[in-house]
């Protein structure tokens, strides 16, 4: 490479790699430095603390609860929205041979979560699930159906957020998963049915399953990221009550940095939170990836 070629391309890479420099690396490596100290936002100085942030996050009740809290809703949101955002899309991928403008309206209609904002459906959520003048408990009692406290309710609370979280993320699935399908040669179908999958079930397990395994991964990788990082529904809903039944790891971390203005915990808090979000990436990544046939 000569010197004009090495200039182009420093001119044309420079540029972006020193704003990811600057805006990603070098924070995240701040943050990193930050979860060994007690440095607090305002304080006049600083002191190196071990890894004590980490055994308090860890050791204290209230921190074992917020990452609890996030397992749980983690481990409920992933597979049920992946699940009905495939179902979904197998379901509008079918009509659209029969019915192509009925399966158009619904398209929108289940994207519609996922181009609203969040902060405004949470506000509407929050007045459907209002304990004596929300629909939902209207109608339950019409119905003569009990009428829980959905958002009040210890035992309760955080699988509404994760029906909440489900409704949030079935649309955006659901669009990936249509991608998928429609990039799926016909003639493998011809194939199958050749070979004796004349079911629709034959079928999905032996072509549609298969050949869905990239948009899968790809799919269940952003799931998770997504379902990791939840603080709006919380901070809108619930701020972390009652009792903190439905504390999250992120919603601590906004709690612990910007109102306590603990800024070495938070940082503690951010660093298991990105660890965990990276194992579970590369754990979901090392199970699927196995499974998956790339074109």
């Amino acid at each position: 490479m000569n010197m004009r070629e090495s200039m182009s391309t420093l001119l044309l890479t420079g540029p972006a790699a020193l704003a990811l420099v600057l805006c990603v690396f070098l924070p995240v490596a701040v943050v990193f430095v930050l979860a060994f100290t007690n440095y607090q936002i305002g304080a006049p100085g600083i002191g190196w603390v071990g890894l004590d942030n980490f055994a308090q996050l860890f050791g204290s009740r209230m921190g074992r609860n917020a990452i609890l809290n996030t397992l749980t809703y983690v481990s409920i949101v992933i597979p049920a929205s992946v699940g009905l955002g495939l179902l979904v899309a197998l379901g509008l991928h079918a009509l659209a041979r029969s019915l192509p403008r009925v399966s158009e309206m619904l398209k929108a209609v289940y994207f519609l979560p996922v181009a609203a904002t969040l902060v405004a459906m949470a506000v509407s959520w929050q007045m459907l699930l209002h304990p004596s003048l929300g629909l939902v408990n209207t109608w339950s009692s019409a119905l003569g159906l009990p009428a829980p406290l959905w958002l009040s309710d210890r035992g309760l609370v955080l699988y509404t957020l994760s029906a909440i979280g489900i409704w949030q993320s079935v649309g955006y699935n659901m669009v990936l998963f249509l991608a998928g399908l429609a990039a799926i040669q016909p003639s493998l179908y011809d194939a199958a049915e050749v070979d004796g999958a004349t079911s629709g079930w034959a079928r999905f397990w032996l072509v549609t399953w298969p050949m869905l395994g990239p948009t899968t991964l790809f799919v269940m990788v952003v799931t998770a990221a997504s379902a990791f990082r939840v603080f709006e529904t919380v901070a809108t809903l619930t701020k972390g009550g009652p009792a903190f039944a439905s504390d999250t790891i992120v919603y601590a971390l906004y709690r612990e940095g910007f109102v306590y203005f603990k800024a070495g915990y938070a940082s503690a808090i951010t660093v298991v939170f990105f660890l965990a979000l990276l194992l579970l990436t590369a754990l979901q990544i090392w199970v699927i990836e196995r499974k998956v046939h790339y074109r």
